[in-house]
């Protein structure tokens, strides 16, 4: 029998590509004479350099660059050669990340998005003709995009696009359309496309400024401070620069029933940088499907007898838009059963089957809901792949 382990990262620092190893893991000691294969895969959030280097080589560049408050940070660029000058996968996560915040609420007001703006001239840097960036809602920074400006534009911009998400309350016509101008021909000629593990708006009731105020650390009020600041600076940005072709399949077109880009959905990963990019021309697409294509998941599929995929969490979101998702969808034409495992599986078998999973399992029995350490949870997971080994290999 061919299986073909394909799986989202876990809990904590379980990686994709750890993850698929411990379940393929799993089921060779089970089942030694079936062929397992891994395909580690991203919805654009953290791990998807590590998902398309296992999967595709290329060259790891690594750079230093500023962190949401502006202390230097590691980050990676992997460049994979091909025509035009190949393509280069930026980590949105490595330089805007949560985990590089200590002090959320001061990241949320005074942070920048410049780091991920040094990131993407890295990748250009390479000669690359298309860029894929990867962005997830939420980020440390939520200044709207307007550090990622002010960098593209060659770093001359000052206050308020450096000063984070409060500043742009202050942000006027004149310059924006030639900071947007610059930012543009920066880009000319690359393909730059977003891998987004969310649709939510910039702007709204359900946009990024909403999931920002849940956070304890930040609130409601603040986040409303900022939603009105950055309110007015996107509408400053939208109105002042030219205009440029959109090529979003996630997004409505700004102007079309009134709405304005910074309410479009695709547009709040990032902190705000999806907005700015899409300003820029740059074509939105959701993550896990832009990481499928590149690592070719239909051929993998099509060279196995079942397919085993999973997540941290299994719930009703996640059967849209998710990797669980994409990978499922990639098997159905061909009617292979999938089996989906989770640390968490909120979705009954009703709710999965019209995607075509056949079954799904949680990491550990009994559905244990504490966080485990890294050892232990890596040793459910080979128990876990094999015990479905046992279940379903034929």
């Amino acid at each position: 029998m061919r299986v073909l382990v394909a799986t989202s990262r876990f809990a904590g620092a379980v990686t994709a590509a750890v993850a698929a190893t411990a379940l393929a893991e799993g089921w060779r000691e089970s089942v030694p004479s079936d062929v397992v294969r891994t395909r580690p895969l991203s919805d654009g959030s953290a791990g998807l350099v590590d998902a398309v280097g296992a999967a595709l080589g290329g060259r790891l560049v690594p750079v230093t660059v500023p962190g949401p408050l502006g202390a230097a940070v590691p980050a990676t660029v992997l460049h994979v050669p091909g025509q035009a000058g190949g393509t280069a996968f930026v980590e949105g996560d490595q330089v805007l990340g949560t985990h590089l915040a200590a002090d959320r609420a001061e990241a949320a007001v005074r942070g920048t998005t410049s780091g991920l703006g040094a990131l993407v001239l890295a990748a250009l840097a390479t000669g690359a003709g298309r860029v894929v960036v990867g962005l997830s809602v939420p980020a440390a920074a939520h200044d709207g995009g307007a550090g990622l400006l002010a960098q593209l534009a060659g770093g001359e911009a000052a206050d308020p696009l450096t000063s984070g998400g409060l500043a742009l309350a202050g942000l006027t016509a004149d310059g924006a359309a030639a900071v947007v101008s610059a930012a543009r021909e920066r880009l000319a000629g690359v393909d730059v496309v977003l891998a987004l593990s969310d649709d939510a708006p910039l702007l709204g009731l359900h946009g990024a400024g909403a999931v920002l105020g849940q956070d304890p650390a930040v609130g409601p009020a603040r986040a409303q401070d900022l939603e009105r600041a950055l309110g007015r600076g996107c509408d400053v940005l939208e109105r002042s620069a030219p205009p440029a072709p959109r090529r979003s399949l996630l997004a409505v077109e700004p102007g079309s029933a009134g709405t304005r880009l910074a309410r479009s959905p695709g547009t709040g990963a990032g902190g705000g940088s999806a907005f700015v990019l899409q300003l820029l021309g740059a074509r939105a697409l959701p993550g896990a499907e832009v990481v499928a294509t590149a690592v070719d998941l239909a051929g993998a599929v099509a060279e196995a007898d079942l397919v085993l995929t999973g997540t941290a969490v299994l719930d009703a979101r996640s059967l849209t838009a998710s990797v669980v998702a994409t990978v499922a969808r990639a098997a159905l034409p061909r009617a292979l059963p999938v089996v989906a495992v989770a640390d968490e599986v909120q979705t009954s078998r009703r709710e999965v089957s019209p995607l075509g999973i056949s079954a799904t399992y949680e990491v550990f029995d009994g559905g244990r809901r504490r966080r485990p350490g890294a050892g232990e949870g890596l040793s459910a997971l080979r128990a876990r792949g094999g015990r479905i080994a046992r279940t379903w290999s034929v």
